[in-house]
């Protein structure tokens, strides 16, 4: 289903890239050039046909695109990316924390909880 709504957005894209390139802004563009059917339907009613067919054809494609999101093929299974698994595969490592010049080592085993940097020193 959602390969069948794909072609269609695509075909509808093709018509409507015809479509706009027909028309001019002034209502004249190529649709000018085809007398013959100017004499039939008149000028006036085939931009509005060209108009038309405009809105129709981009209603359409809003319509398709918001369709094939609810028939997008989803997978069932669980999978990881390359990156997931190089992640999980790789052991945690100990993040070491820089020393900036001038500031006094903390120590880890220090249980009290005093800093030590800031206890006066005899």
């Amino acid at each position: 289903m959602y390969t069948a709504i794909i072609v269609l957005v695509f075909i509808i894209c093709i018509l409507l890239i015809l479509i706009v390139l027909v028309q001019n802004s002034k209502g004249g563009g190529l649709a000018s050039s085809f007398a013959s059917s100017n004499q039939i339907m008149g000028v006036r009613k085939t931009t509005d046909f060209l108009e038309k067919a405009t809105w129709t054809l981009a209603g359409g494609m809003m319509t398709l695109c918001v369709l094939a999101v609810f028939f997008i093929p989803k997978n069932t299974t669980t999978e990881q990316s390359a990156i997931e698994e190089q992640l999980n595969a790789q052991p945690m490592q100990q993040q070491a924390i820089p020393t900036f010049p001038g500031a006094a080592p903390i120590e880890e085993n220090n249980t009290a909880g005093e800093n030590t940097a800031d206890a006066p020193t005899e």
